[in-house]
């Protein structure tokens, strides 16, 4: 069995070829991606069943979907999560208003925030804008 395999085994999803294929392609990325960049990397494949699989990534927490602010749901996966196999962590985004890319930062993790009583988090999502090491040049 390969190694994409053995990750799509490890979150309990079915490896056929468009996933494999899929899981490819967003490890071969630095950055997080919109539906049409996956639709543009997969020409021939049918829309809905790329939105199908990456729904299905996500729902079984092998990606996880960013709000940058663009109004675009852009969607990463986190790579030292697949390779630990650790349960999806709350980390930084940033988004460069220069390039329009945006990154996971998972080595700066989102603190704990305790909420009132009553209140339920479902989820969280910080992202800082600015421009990042490429554009700015440093």
């Amino acid at each position: 069995m390969g190694e994409i395999e053995s990750v799509l085994e490890k979150y309990q999803i079915r490896p056929t070829a468009i996933r494999l294929l899929m899981y490819k392609f967003l490890r071969e990325r630095n950055i997080a991606v919109t539906l049409n960049d996956i639709e543009s990397g997969f020409e021939k494949s049918d829309r809905t069943t790329l939105y199908r699989t990456i729904k299905t990534f996500e729902k079984k927490g092998l990606v996880h979907q960013i709000d940058d602010g663009t109004g675009v749901a852009k969607y990463a996966l986190d790579e030292k999560q697949v390779e630990d196999g650790l349960p999806q962590d709350l980390h930084l985004h940033f988004h460069c208003e220069s390039c329009n890319e945006t990154v996971c930062l998972t080595d700066h993790k989102i603190p704990h925030i305790s909420l009132p009583q009553g209140y339920i988090s479902r989820d969280m999502n910080l992202v800082i804008k600015g421009v990042c090491d490429k554009c700015s040049g440093k």
